[in-house]
């Protein structure tokens, strides 16, 4: 193949109706980009068209730059060929992951609120909760976790529950509000923030504005290589930013991802969802990130005793009210929570465990939690 770097040392596609070659990352790159951008000045051609149609004035010609402006995205979008190449921040370990015989981090996966588009009184969030941690960490989480149940329940046979325990409602298991008493309501949320405190792990987690995804993603079809879906959308986020911790926090790890049984319909779907990341990479991060990472399929199981997906639960719900409050409020746990918080240099592109999604109107709000997360921001 002749070397095209004389003609074009910065890899740009000279024409942009031409298609690259299979070994053109950097062609794709750019296209992805190029695309990107004619989007966002589509968006505000469709602003100043109705501006313009408010004020009473012609439209013809920006409707027309509007059409012309979604004919060239359109062609760099094909030019990109659906999908970005290998990117480099991830280095690649080569070979069968498991034949290395790393100690396994998992995932462990809870959700708040649910993933249906907004209907009537349906919550406007969805939130998914990850809390990684080795193995080892979580069988010291499931001895301490029974020592609680045991003093304040005198039974191991649940598992905890939000919202009920920051609400202490009584439930068919336990009964969270002591009978009123507000001396052991306190006590068993000291207990509470000491085991959150004492267990190492580290926390990822999604939240998505639903009303703001189907309306600005959705129904305007922004971004064509975007899931649809609620759920879909969030365990992207979620594992992108998970592979990211694993391939950048020692000592080295092979990610397993658990989450709670919904039963075997929806476990079978969500299983799909995931084994198509492996197969075909996000937006950002590539396929061969998620193998070299991840295990090939995700674990499902249903509540039952001690186990870390109860702080999952906990952070979900966290997360959830977070983002309600418009990411300004501080829930219940969100001290401990945002000392565990994954983040790496400036915490953007993937380099922090909290996505809110979409975040263009909360964005100052956003950057000051990832500052007080330990993100490194320049202006």
């Amino acid at each position: 193949m002749p070397d095209q770097s004389a003609s074009n040392p910065e890899g740009a596609i000279s024409d942009s109706t031409t298609t690259p070659r299979a070994g053109d990352p950097e062609g794709r790159r750019l296209a992805r980009r190029r695309a990107a951008i004619l989007a966002e000045a589509e968006q505000v051609g469709r602003v100043l068209e109705i501006l313009l149609d408010r004020a009473g004035m012609p439209t013809t010609t920006v409707t027309e730059l509007i059409r012309s402006l979604g004919a060239q995205q359109r062609r760099q979008l094909q030019v990109a060929n659906g999908r970005i190449e290998s990117r480099t921040r991830f280095t690649s370990r080569g070979g069968q992951p498991l034949q290395r015989h790393l100690p396994v981090n998992t995932l462990y996966v809870d959700e708040s609120g649910t993933s249906h588009v907004p209907r009537g009184d349906t919550p406007e969030y969805f939130a998914l909760g990850g809390i990684a941690i080795g193995d080892g960490e979580s069988d010291r989480y499931r001895i301490a976790a029974d020592t609680i149940k045991r003093d304040f329940f005198g039974r191991t046979d649940f598992q905890f529950h939000d919202p009920y325990m920051r609400n202490r409602t009584q439930t068919r298991h336990v009964d969270y509000s002591f009978s009123r008493d507000a001396m052991k309501q306190q006590a068993f949320d000291d207990a509470i923030g000491e085991l959150l405190e004492h267990t190492e792990f580290v926390a990822v987690g999604v939240c998505i504005r639903k009303n703001a995804f189907d309306r600005e993603f959705v129904q305007s079809g922004l971004d064509p290589y975007l899931p649809f879906d609620v759920y879909s959308i969030a365990m992207t986020l979620l594992l992108e930013r998970y592979v990211d911790a694993i391939a950048y926090t020692q000592p080295e790890s092979m990610g397993r991802v658990r989450a709670e049984s919904q039963g075997p319909r929806e476990d079978a779907y969500h299983q799909i969802e995931y084994a198509r990341l492996l197969l075909e990479g996000s937006q950002w991060v590539s396929e061969k990130a998620f193998q070299q990472h991840l295990q090939t399929g995700m674990i499902f199981s249903p509540k039952r005793n001690s186990d870390p997906a109860e702080l999952a639960d906990i952070f979900a719900r966290d997360l959830y009210e977070w983002v309600r409050g418009g990411c300004t409020v501080k829930p219940k746990w969100w001290h401990i929570f945002n000392r565990k918080i994954y983040v790496r240099g400036d915490g953007r592109m993937g380099k922090f465990g909290v996505k809110v999604f979409p975040d263009a109107d909360i964005r100052g709000a956003i950057d000051q939690h990832r500052i007080n997360c330990g993100a490194h921001l320049t202006p």
